[in-house]
C-alpha cells in the first residue's frame, strides 16, 4: 500500500482529528482490505511534511489535517467511518494554530542553526501555509529565514 502524506491527511480529515492509536487503526484497516502493508513511517512522513499536525486537548493528544495538506482519500477509506468506532472531532482551530506556531518556531530554530538550505526553503513555503491556514503570523520568522539564506549567499561570494 502507498500512501502519500495527503492520503494520511485525508483519512484524519475523515474524522476531523484522530488519536495516533486511531489513526494506526484506521491504516492497519485500510492494509487489511488491500493486503497490504501499511508503510513505515507513512505517519511520520505526514507530520513531518504538516500535511498532519499534532495537539494536545484536555482528553489527550490527537493529530489534524495540517497547513500543508491537500486531502486526498485512499482506495477503501471512504469506509473508515462506518467500520471505526470514532465520533467526529472539531478541533478548536486557535488552539490547534498555536500548537503548530509552536512546533514551526523550534523547527525554524534548529534549520538555521544546522544552517539547513533546503529545509530553510522548505520552513519559507510552509510559512506562508500556515498563515493561510490559521490565526498566526509568521512575518518574523519569515525574516530570520530569509535573512539566514541572505547570509548564506553572502558568504559563498
Amino acid at each position: 500500500m502507498n500512501l502519500t502524506p495527503d492520503d494520511i491527511a485525508g483519512i484524519v480529515d475523515l474524522f476531523g482529528a484522530l488519536t495516533r492509536s486511531e489513526l494506526d487503526s484506521a491504516l492497519d484497516e485500510l492494509a487489511y482490505r488491500q493486503d497490504a502493508d501499511v508503510p513505515d513511517g507513512a505517519v511520520d512522513e505526514a507530520l513531518d511534511a504538516y500535511a498532519v499536525v499534532a495537539f494536545d486537548r484536555d482528553d489527550g493528544s490527537y493529530l489534524a489535517v495540517g497547513p500543508a495538506a491537500f486531502p486526498t482519500l485512499p482506495e477503501g477509506a471512504v469506509d473508515l467511518p462506518h467500520i471505526l468506532d470514532v465520533d467526529p472531532r472539531a478541533p478548536d482551530r486557535a488552539a490547534l494554530a498555536n500548537a503548530v506556531e509552536s512546533r514551526f518556531r523550534g523547527d525554524v530554530a534548529r534549520a538555521v542553526a544546522a544552517d539547513d538550505d533546503a529545509e530553510i526553503r522548505r520552513l519559507l513555503d510552509v510559512s506562508y501555509d500556515l498563515e493561510a491556514w490559521g490565526p498566526v503570523e509568521l512575518g518574523e520568522l519569515r525574516t530570520r529565514l530569509d535573512d539566514a539564506l541572505a547570509a548564506d549567499r553572502e558568504g559563498a561570494n
